[in-house]
């Protein structure tokens, strides 16, 4: 039985518009504007699959005025960008997404200060599945969650996966903000995914793209200048302009609405609600710059994700404490500096005490907490450990070696750490420099020893990491530095006993009988490494110091 379905656009500024879709055979139906900014009208649909547009008379400047001209709706879940149209589902009467049931809702899932975040794209994480069908797809990506679960990681940091123009991308121009990379799947199949996350355990962060769109976004071909700034934000900075960027400064009046928050604010509340994921990433918010929105759009997620452990993302290069709570809006920001500073000390560039100490102890930069920063080796943006190592010369087992004094660091630094895809078996080929060109991870690298090892090195790091409470906490002591050695040790703690001592030599001279004064105090210390019990005497230790090598000793 057909029922009376709503369609309706948002378009304070627009004289007229109609919808027009496969229900009509593509003639308009004329659409009435009320005070509220909405144009209204509805069809009798019965249960099925439709196609529908707007066809709108346009205020943006990049048109003749009142030009009619079709536009897919900004908040069409589903669309066809080959055939410019959004797709609109009738099941029982009413609009659906699809027809999933969650199954793992009732899953607990780690909190933030627990976390071991692995950030992947899904085409390039998904390249070498044996199934066609399987290939760059969120099914591809279940195939590897027990993998992920085998590494120990328990959140995911997704690329984006809004609906983009052709057949790859890396999403950071987001055209269509309601819908999923139809590429990638159906959204049963994201939603698929992300249930299978949570069944596992491992909470699901979504990539925010906030501040810019794509040219061709339905928002700027409707009006351009109520969504957006009406010229470049910031004209002295071309380098970091990414599109048109979202203006959160303009209020109409008339409406008392901030046209950017409304929007951006219902597209946050969607994913959070219809695909339960349990964290965002923001993308530039150094160029979005507006701490007051990301404020109110923070709260408004926290609001809509329940009692459910919820993480709020900045990426903010260069990093900075106030992005971040206490006085900032957010919970995290991508702790660029960390990668920054641990780079040139492993490959012998630089050492200096200050900075290590700096980046290991966020502290020393003004944040806070230990969720603060996200610390990292490489990202999409950045290139891999290997290749930085290579670049500089340093191959094969030293470049794994001092692949590994890297991840001790940033597995035993005060802040939350993230893996790019791949670097913990070793993947070393250079980031792409053009982000519609494909760059899968070489898989087949974790059948060779030296790549296999570094995996299960980072493995027993993780499980460390996860098994200690000390490592998550927000204590750090540095108890130890020698600048002429290039010898630093610092102490994490825990205040029901958990106690861990990490000791790092930078230097390319091996240390044979190194002594660590002023030891702390436990009832039992063992070498993590080699399970063995150290001697603590006159409160020192003595031990050997491999180069470009870091020792673990914990409390027992």
């Amino acid at each position: 039985m057909a029922v009376s379905i709503e369609f309706k656009l948002f378009a304070p500024r627009n004289q007229q518009s109609s919808l027009i879709g496969s229900f009509s055979d593509w003639q308009p139906i004329p659409m009435q504007k009320s005070e509220d900014g909405y144009f209204r009208t509805e069809v009798k649909l019965e249960d099925g699959v439709y196609q529908y547009k707007f066809r709108i008379q346009t205020k943006s400047p990049n048109f003749a005025p009142d030009e009619w001209i079709d536009v897919i709706d900004p908040y069409a879940t589903d669309v066809n960008e080959k055939g410019k149209h959004g797709i609109v589902r009738i099941k029982d009467g009413q609009k659906i997404i699809d027809t999933y049931v969650w199954q793992h809702d009732d899953k607990p899932l780690q909190n933030n200060h627990e976390l071991v975040i692995y950030e992947l794209h899904v085409a390039d994480f998904t390249a070498n599945a044996v199934d066609p069908d399987k290939k760059g797809t969120y099914i591809g990506v279940i195939e590897k969650l027990d993998y992920l679960c085998e590494l120990g990681i328990n959140a995911i940091e997704l690329m984006p996966v809004n609906e983009y123009p052709g057949n790859y991308s890396w999403g950071y121009k987001v055209r269509h903000f309601f819908a999923t990379e139809s590429s990638y799947g159906s959204t049963e199949d994201l939603k698929r995914l992300i249930d299978e996350c949570h069944s596992r355990g491992i909470r699901v962060i979504m990539d925010g793209i906030y501040n810019h769109t794509d040219e061709e976004c339905p928002l700027m071909l409707i009006d351009r200048n109520y969504w957006y700034y009406e010229h470049m934000h910031y004209p002295e900075d071309p380098g970091n302009y990414w599109g048109p960027e979202f203006n959160y400064n303009n209020y109409d009046e008339k409406l008392d609405v901030k046209p950017a928050w409304k929007y951006v604010g219902d597209v946050v509340k969607f994913w959070i609600q219809e695909y339960h994921i349990d964290g965002i990433r923001f993308d530039a918010v150094r160029q979005l710059a507006n701490f007051e929105f990301l404020d109110w759009l923070a709260k408004q997620a926290q609001k809509h994700a329940g009692n459910k452990p919820f993480y709020t993302i900045a990426e903010h290069i260069p990093d900075t404490n106030t992005v971040v709570k206490p006085e900032g809006p957010l919970d995290g920001c991508w702790h660029e500096s960390f990668r920054y500073f641990v780079i040139p000390h492993i490959t012998g560039e630089q050492f200096e005490l200050a900075r290590l100490k700096e980046i290991l102890d966020p502290r020393k930069q003004g944040y806070t907490t230990a969720i603060n920063t996200i610390n990292y080796l490489a990202t999409h943006d950045r290139q891999r450990v290997l290749r930085e190592l290579g670049d500089r010369g340093i191959f094969d087992t030293e470049a794994f070696s001092r692949a590994k004094l890297a991840v001790v660091l940033l597995m035993t630094a005060m802040g939350i750490p993230m893996l790019w895809m791949g670097e913990e078996f070793g993947e070393y080929q250079a980031k792409s420099e053009d982000v519609t060109q494909p760059k899968p991870i070489s898989w087949s690298l974790l059948a060779n020893p030296e790549n296999r090892d570094l995996f299960e090195y980072y493995q027993k790091l993780i499980a460390l990491r996860q098994q200690t409470p000390a490592l998550q906490s927000g204590n750090i002591e540095f108890i130890h530095e020698n600048a002429d050695a290039k010898v630093l040790a610092f102490h994490r703690c825990y205040e029901w006993g958990s106690s861990v001592v990490i000791v790092a030599n930078f230097s390319d001279q091996n240390l044979d009988q190194y002594q660590i004064p002023d030891f702390p105090t436990a009832e039992h210390w063992r070498d993590w490494f080699t399970n063995s019990k150290i001697g603590v005497g006159n409160n020192s230790i003595i031990t050997a110091l491999p180069a470009h090598t870091a020792k673990i000793f914990v409390s027992q």
